[in-house]
């Protein structure tokens, strides 16, 4: 037989497998962050009809001459270049700017992926479309976290609570009217907890003075305060303690005409998760019913030395291979990883117009190889033509 028919079957198949991989990324165009492949061909091995000779002294040396016996597909490559960012406003869809892929779990098996459409399940864990458990760290009870440790679940269980904590401390700032007459009064209100989060109200009553201000509360004080011009004359030792709380009162100052005066005090009474939001770093933070917000969790990211050598496994998921490298696992922004970006997700890099363009070229190769299958089979008919 016609070695040229075999040539044509391998075009037929490469530019077939063309087809497919083209027809793949056409299909996944909206596809949250796929990435588009490429087919490579290569020539097979090429049949030597005549060696190479070498140039001797009165005559020249000679080429091989080889006849090529047709064309495999050698690799299917895929680019990782960045797709661009569609906004979606939830805060469980994140996208990562730079290199590195989100880990999941199922069972004992990590997968990595850059499809960032995660959501809550029912025991509050982080999860993505298919059931993947994203992996990251989670907070010590103080919103600590440890990204030297292992990866594990992230969990946002429904309910969590922010202990309550005990005032300690406060401060005041603001102004108190020296056209207040001596002997008057300005009274302000700190909040104090206690270390269950019992909350009660603690007066501090000023007292205006000829050289300026005494302050009291309950059994503390009085300490007078000295101002000059308005300012206070020795900022630095104007603190009074109520109830084991100190009270800095450096901020004050007393001008005529403003009445500013204002307490802040620390402590907390117990709150309950009610929202969360997710940091460039990948730090989710949470918000409580009484104010306080605390890191809940920091989500992992992983690099590779070759991300080209993943082997996809569907949902827009890959596995490490023995051509990947290990994973290298990060928090986001660290290690080479590229940071998060909440509230949008990364769509297909695919570009429709070079994907058309394939679909001619491949259509055409298509074509071309059946011309010589069609071609070599005219030949073999003349050839059986020649005995009737």
């Amino acid at each position: 037989m016609l070695r040229s028919l075999y040539s044509g079957i391998s075009g037929l198949r490469s530019h077939q497998t063309m087809l497919d991989v083209t027809g793949n990324n056409i299909a996944n165009v909206n596809t949250t962050g796929y990435k588009a492949t490429a087919v490579q061909f290569q020539d097979t091995l090429s049949q030597l009809t005549q060696g190479a000779t070498a140039p001797g002294a009165n005559n020249g040396g000679g080429n091989p001459a080889q006849v090529g016996l047709g064309v495999l597909v050698s690799g299917i490559t895929t680019n990782f270049t960045q797709g661009s960012a569609q906004a979606t406003g939830r805060a469980e869809d994140l996208i990562i700017n730079g290199e590195g892929y989100f880990i999941t779990r199922q069972g004992a098996t990590s997968t990595y992926t850059r499809a960032g459409a995660f959501n809550v399940d029912g025991e509050g864990r982080l999860v993505s479309t298919d059931g993947g458990i994203v992996q990251g760290w989670t907070a010590n009870a103080d919103g600590t976290l440890n990204t030297g440790g292992a990866v594990g679940n992230i969990a946002l269980p429904d309910g969590a609570i922010v202990p309550a904590a005990a005032t300690n401390a406060a401060t005041m700032t603001g102004n108190l009217p020296s056209e207040t007459p001596e002997g008057g009064t300005v009274v302000r209100d700190m909040d104090v907890y206690d270390a269950n989060g019992n909350p009660s109200v603690v007066p501090l009553t000023f007292t205006r003075t000829a050289g300026g201000w005494s302050v009291s509360a309950k059994d503390a004080g009085p300490v007078d305060l000295t101002f000059s011009d308005g300012a206070q004359a020795d900022a630095n030792a104007d603190t009074i303690t109520v109830d084991g709380v100190a009270v800095n009162l450096a901020g004050l100052s007393s001008y005529a005409g403003v009445s500013t005066a204002s307490v802040t005090s620390n402590g907390r009474s117990a709150g309950i998760l009610e929202s969360f939001s997710i940091g460039k770093d990948g730090t989710v933070i949470g918000s409580f019913t009484n104010g306080a917000k605390q890191a809940l969790a920091r989500i992992a990211v992983a690099t590779f030395t070759n991300s080209a050598g993943l082997e996809k496994t569907g949902n827009s998921s890959y596995t490490a291979t023995a051509n990947s490298g290990n994973p290298v696992i990060a928090g986001p922004g660290e290690a080479g990883a590229g940071g998060i970006g909440s509230g949008m997700l990364e769509m297909s890099n695919v570009d429709l117009s070079q994907e058309f363009t394939n679909l001619i070229v491949a259509q055409r190769g298509f074509q071309a190889n059946a011309r010589i299958i069609t071609t070599s089979d005219e030949v073999l008919q003349e050839l059986t033509n020649l005995k009737r």
